[in-house]
């Protein structure tokens, strides 16, 4: 016990010191997400059998958050993961196995593919569940997706919740079309607009608040950021999956995963994915990019072909600027005119990226980005009143 007393003492020191070298910073100042606060929740676990949702983003001070449990004597039995596994290097939408984690020894439970929630089994020993994961407050993004039937698990078997909260890089924006239920997916499960604009810790809150999930009797507590504000402009300390390597992908991704639903690369096999777009028939575009296989992206679109597209920001600050704090479908809308199979350019995937089919309907019948916007505000303006009723840090 003296050990384990001590080796706290040195470590929260260490963790003050080492803030400006690991701790992610915003404009406003240095951000320290939930999981730095350990005063706060080491308590609640002391005696209890722990389950983590983690992956590679769940550190302190670059130390991933289940090997600093152990060295503290908490007693972890399970690590669930999402989409891209614990140590967050799996392709997107690839199937990641059950297994065992070499470096702590413990069972890594997949949350992803056909098995997306917790089984009663999975459950039965455990006393208390951890979430922590670097979201990047996109609803297509599938972080929060897990995190909704990880609830729905929990409030199944009578076992706590607690979230260690992180920032949203893009917590200063709302924006998008809000998705139409008739298509909800994995890619989108609520009534939200694409980019939302709150933190995983607030949007628990709203799916219970809302009764947006069943069951809803959640026992969730969130241990919240400091430092943080929506106004902060957040870097990212871990990248949060494999092609979203830099800020200037993070700030490009809700416009650019559009794409997705479409023929055209994203530059997925590129060092420059989601910060770029192409496709060998695309016209009237000088830039050119060739996907090859590489970590992360073992088989992109259009691998080994010359894509003509555009490449939109190589850094942070002129992707920022580009989007505007907006939803940019500017992009979308010159690469379908210039496309010359057009009626292959949507697949049925694009519709449930969009949350909706009339996006591709306005693209299609020629309607400006302007009037496309126009077209989301009331329902946008819905939101942010339900939004606001769960917001836990200053906007």
């Amino acid at each position: 016990m003296l050990t384990r007393i001590l080796f706290l003492i040195v470590f929260l020191t260490l963790t003050t010191s080492c803030l400006a070298q690991n701790a992610g910073t915003s404009s406003s100042g240095k951000v320290l997400p939930g999981a730095y606060h350990m005063e706060e929740y080491l308590p609640i676990l002391k005696g209890k059998k722990v389950a983590l949702m983690v992956n590679q983003t769940a550190e302190v001070n670059g130390i991933l958050l289940p090997d600093t449990l152990l060295r503290l004597g908490v007693n972890l039995v399970r690590i669930f993961s999402p989409e891209h596994g614990f140590r967050g290097k799996a392709d997107a939408g690839a199937a990641v196995q059950n297994s065992e984690d070499p470096i702590t020894g413990l069972p890594v439970i997949s949350l992803y593919g056909n098995h997306k929630k917790p089984t009663a089994a999975q459950l039965k020993d455990v006393d208390i569940m951890i979430y922590d994961l670097q979201d990047v407050g996109v609803r297509f993004y599938t972080y929060i997706s897990s995190l909704e039937y990880l609830m729905e698990a929990c409030a199944s078997e009578g076992i706590p919740l607690l979230i260690l909260d992180r920032p949203n890089p893009l917590g200063f924006i709302v924006d998008g079309p809000v998705l139409d239920r008739n298509f909800s997916s994995f890619v989108g499960m609520q009534p939200i607009p694409v980019i939302y604009g709150m933190t995983p810790g607030e949007y628990a809150n709203m799916l219970i608040g809302e009764q947006w999930i069943s069951p809803s009797n959640v026992d969730l507590s969130v241990i919240k950021c400091s430092g943080y504000t929506h106004s902060s402009l957040y870097n990212l300390p871990v990248p949060p999956s494999p092609n979203l390597k830099t800020m200037a992908a993070v700030y490009l991704y809700p416009s650019l995963c559009f794409f997705e639903g479409t023929p055209v690369s994203v530059g997925r096999g590129t060092t420059l994915p989601f910060q770029q777009f192409g496709h060998p028939l695309l016209k009237n575009y000088t830039y050119q990019f060739t996907p090859k296989s590489m970590s992360g992206s073992t088989n992109p679109p259009l691998k080994g072909q010359v894509c003509q597209g555009l490449l939109i920001a190589e850094h942070a600050e002129d992707a920022l600027k580009l989007i505007d704090g907006k939803l940019q479908l500017g992009w979308l809308i010159d690469a379908y005119k210039n496309f010359p199979e057009k009626d292959q350019f949507f697949t049925t995937f694009f519709e449930k990226l969009a949350g909706t089919d009339l996006l591709r309907k306005q693209i299609v019948k020629g309607l400006s980005e302007k009037e496309i916007r126009t077209s989301w505000e009331p329902a946008l303006q819905a939101f942010r009143l339900i939004r606001s009723k769960y917001l836990l840090y200053e906007e």
